[in-house]
C-alpha cells in the first residue's frame, strides 16, 4: 500500500478523517468512481503538458521551444537558469507539440505584516447602494481601510451566476469562475445611466429590506443597465465605444462564450441540459447562428462585463483586494457548459463528516476528471486563477486540499459515502505561482477540514499562506506561523457575538438536522478557545470580541484578517453549511458602512491587532525559513499591501 493507497484512476481507497480514524471507501463506491473518472488515454504521458521550473531537467533529448515572445529555443537535457517562465509550446524529436509552462515554483510574497477586513461585499451596503453592496461600496470601504492603516481587503467571490431568477445566493456556486456578476455594479457610475430609468419606489423597498433579495436588485438592474448600454453607444463619443471594442476584443472566444451563454440563458432558462438540443454543444452551427442573430443581446452581455472590469479597478486603487476563488461551479452553468467534456457525469463534490459538519457536505458541483485536465493543458484552472486574480492583487483558494484530492459524491448518495479523486497537485500548483508572480498577487490556501499530512508542506514550500482561525486552533495565536493568514472566524463559522451570546446554537439547530449534543459541544469547545486569557461569563458581546482579537494580535502571521461582522457585533453568521431551510448569503450588515468610521468597536479591533507586541518576519526570512534558504525575487512594482 502506498501513501495514499490511490489505485490506477487516482481513487484513494483508504483515507483518514479530522480524528486520523482510517476509512475504507465502499466498493460500490469505488465502482462509481471509476466509471466516472474513465480509462486514462496510453499516451496521454508522450502529449499532457510539461510544468516545470527553470533548471529542471526536460528528459527529452534536444526539442525545440517556441516561447511566448515568438523566439525559439533550441535545449538539449536541462531548461537554462535564465529560461523565461511563461507558457510556451515544446515540440519533440518525434515531432509531437507539447505545452511547456515554465513556473518559478513560488509565490510572491509582501515585505511585511499587515491586517485588513474580511468582507461579505454583498451585505456591506451604503445609503447609495441598491439593496445590496456594490463595487462603489467596496470602493468607499478601501478608502477607510486605507485610512486606519489597513493593508487589503478580503472579499466573497465576484463570480457571475446565471443571469435570471432565482439567482444564485451563495457565492460559492457561481456559473463560471471566469467572469463576474454585474449584480456588482454601481448603476450610478455607469456610463450613459439617467435617474429616470429607475422606479424610485422599488428602489426604496430594496434599501429598507431586512435580507439581500437578489432577485429583485437584479431586476431593477438590468433594465436600467440595459437602457444605459444602449445610450452609451448611441450617445456617447466615439472614443468610449472604441475603447469598449478593443476591450472586448482582447478578451478572445472566452469572453464570447459566456455572453452567447448568457443570452441564450435569458431565453432558455439557467441549466443549459434543459436547453433545445442544438444549443447544448458550444461548437454547433446552432450556436453560429444565434451569434450572429441575437448580436445586442450577446454585446450586451460583453459589455456588463466591461463595466465591472472598469469598476473593479477603481475600487480596488492600489490596496490589495484578496478575491475568492471557489472550488468548483454550478453544473448547469457557463464553465460547465464551455468545457462539458471535462467534466465526471453523475458526480459532485464536498467533504466527509468533520468538525465543520457532522453529517459532511455536498457542495454541488461537478468537478473536473484529473487526466481530462491535463488532456486540455490546463486551460481551464489556468483561466480561473488569473481571472480571479485580475485587477485585485490577491488569491485566496477555497478548500485548497481540492487542487490535491476532491471528496467525489455519486450521485443518489449522501456525503459520507464519497471517496478521494487525486489530481496533479504540482503542476497546479506551480501554475498558480507563476499566475501569482507575474501579477504580484499575494495567495492564501484554505487549508480547514481533513487536510493530508504534505498538504501543508507543498504550501509553504511554494509560498502559498495557511489560514489559522482561532476557532479551530489549540495554539495561542503567537505560536502560529509567520507564513500564514491568521484570523478569528470565517464565512462559514459564528460570529463572536453569535457564540458568545449562543445565537448562533439556535441557528444551527433550527437550521440543520446537526444534533443537539454535536452543535452545544462544538459551541463548548470554541468559548474554551476564547475565554483563553480569562473572560468573565457574564461579560458582555463587546469584551468578548476584544478578547478574542487580542488574541489574534499576537500573531505573527503576515495577514491579520479582522471581520467586518465582527467589527459590527453581528450576531449572525452569512453561512451555515449544509442547509438551504436558513436565508444563507443574504443576511446584511446592520450598520451602513459610511458610519463604520465612527463605530468605537471598529476601532477597538484595529487596536487589538496593531498595538501589541510585534515581531514580524521580512519576506526573505520567511521564504528561507520555508524553503531551505531559496528565496524568489518578486517582481518590480509590486501591489501595495504594507500598512
Amino acid at each position: 500500500m502506498g501513501e495514499y493507497d490511490l489505485d490506477d484512476r487516482g481513487i484513494q481507497t483508504l483515507w483518514l478523517d479530522a480524528d486520523g480514524e482510517q476509512h475504507l471507501i465502499a466498493r460500490s463506491t469505488a465502482d462509481r468512481l471509476r466509471e466516472a473518472v474513465g480509462s486514462v488515454p496510453h499516451d496521454l504521458e508522450a502529449r499532457a503538458p510539461i510544468v516545470t521550473r527553470p533548471g529542471r531537467p526536460l528528459g527529452l533529448g534536444p526539442v525545440a521551444i517556441t516561447c511566448e515572445d515568438g523566439s525559439v529555443r533550441v535545449v538539449d537535457g536541462r531548461l537554462p537558469s535564465d529560461f523565461p517562465l511563461g507558457y510556451h509550446l515544446l515540440r519533440t524529436a518525434e515531432g509531437i507539440d507539447r505545452r511547456l509552462i515554465v513556473s518559478p515554483g513560488r509565490c510572491w510574497l509582501p515585505a511585511e505584516q499587515t491586517w485588513g477586513w474580511t468582507v461579505q461585499l454583498y451585505g456591506a451596503r451604503s445609503s447609495a447602494s441598491w439593496g445590496m453592496g456594490d463595487l462603489a461600496d467596496l470602493r468607499e470601504l478601501r478608502t477607510w481601510t486605507e485610512e486606519v492603516g489597513g493593508g487589503f481587503l478580503l472579499i466573497n467571490p465576484l463570480h457571475a451566476v446565471a443571469p435570471v431568477p432565482p439567482l444564485e445566493a451563495s457565492p460559492y456556486l457561481p456559473a463560471t469562475r471566469c467572469f463576474r456578476n454585474p449584480l456588482y455594479l454601481c448603476v450610478q457610475d455607469v456610463p450613459g445611466h439617467s435617474p429616470d430609468d429607475v422606479d424610485a419606489s422599488t428602489l426604496d423597498r430594496l434599501k429598507s429590506s431586512a435580507t439581500i433579495d437578489r432577485d429583485a436588485v437584479w431586476s431593477l438592474k438590468r433594465d436600467a443597465l440595459l437602457a444605459a448600454y444602449r445610450r452609451n453607444l448611441q450617445q456617447l463619443d466615439a472614443s468610449s465605444v472604441s475603447n469598449f471594442r478593443t476591450w472586448r476584443e482582447g478578451q478572445g472566444d472566452g469572453l464570447l462564450k459566456f455572453a452567447t451563454w448568457s443570452a441564450l440563458v435569458e431565453l432558455h432558462g439557467a441549466d443549459w441540459h434543459t436547453w433545445p438540443v442544438e444549443f447544448r454543444d458550444p461548437g454547433s452551427p446552432a450556436i453560429a447562428a444565434f451569434q450572429d442573430s441575437h448580436g445586442e443581446e450577446i454585446d450586451f452581455h460583453a459589455w456588463l462585463q466591461w463595466q465591472v472590469d472598469v469598476q473593479l479597478r477603481v475600487a480596488t486603487g492600489g490596496l490589495t483586494v484578496i478575491q475568492d476563488l471557489p472550488i468548483g461551479v454550478s453544473g448547469g452553468g457557463a464553465d460547465a457548459w464551455a468545457w462539458q467534456d471535462l467534466l465526471a457525469g453523475g458526480i459532485s463534490v464536498g467533504a466527509p463528516p468533520d468538525k465543520l459538519n457532522s453529517l459532511g457536505q455536498n457542495w454541488g458541483s461537478p468537478p473536473m476528471v484529473p487526466w481530462r485536465l491535463r488532456e486540455a493543458d490546463y486551460e481551464p484552472f489556468i483561466q480561473s486563477v488569473r481571472a480571479t486574480i485580475s485587477g485585485a492583487g490577491g488569491l485566496r483558494i477555497d478548500h485548497v486540499m481540492g487542487l490535491f484530492r476532491l471528496w467525489w459524491i455519486p450521485e443518489g448518495t449522501g456525503p459520507e459515502n464519497g471517496g478521494y479523486v487525486h489530481y496533479p497537485s504540482d503542476d497546479l500548483l506551480d501554475i498558480v505561482a507563476l499566475e501569482s508572480h507575474r501579477a504580484s498577487a499575494v495567495v492564501v490556501g484554505e487549508d480547514l477540514g481533513t487536510v493530508a499530512a504534505d498538504v501543508c508542506e507543498a504550501l509553504r514550500e511554494r509560498g502559498i499562506l495557511s489560514y489559522k482561525v482561532l476557532w479551530f486552533e489549540d495554539d495561542d495565536p503567537e505560536l502560529w506561523p509567520e507564513l500564514a493568514l491568521a484570523t478569528v472566524t470565517t464565512h462559514d463559522l459564528p460570529t463572536v457575538a453569535g457564540l458568545w451570546t449562543g445565537k448562533d446554537v439556535d441557528d444551527q439547530l433550527a437550521a440543520t438536522d446537526m444534533s443537539e449534543e454535536d452543535v452545544r459541544g462544538g459551541r463548548d469547545e470554541l468559548l474554551q478557545r476564547l475565554a483563553r486569557d480569562g473572560l468573565a461569563p457574564d461579560a458582555a458581546p463587546a469584551e468578548a470580541i476584544g478578547a478574542a482579537y487580542r488574541q489574534l494580535g499576537r500573531a505573527p502571521s503576515l495577514l491579520l484578517s479582522l471581520s467586518l461582522e465582527d467589527a459590527v457585533a453581528q450576531e449572525q453568521r452569512p453561512n451555515i453549511p449544509g442547509t438551504t431551510e436558513r436565508k444563507n448569503w443574504q443576511i446584511p450588515l446592520p450598520v451602513l458602512i459610511e458610519d463604520l468610521r465612527d463605530s468605537d468597536l471598529a476601532k477597538m479591533l484595529v487596536r487589538q491587532v496593531t498595538s501589541g507586541p510585534r515581531s514580524p518576519q521580512l519576506l526573505d526570512d520567511v521564504l528561507a525559513d520555508a524553503t531551505g534558504g531559496g528565496v524568489i525575487q518578486s517582481p518590480a512594482a509590486p501591489r501595495r499591501l504594507e500598512g
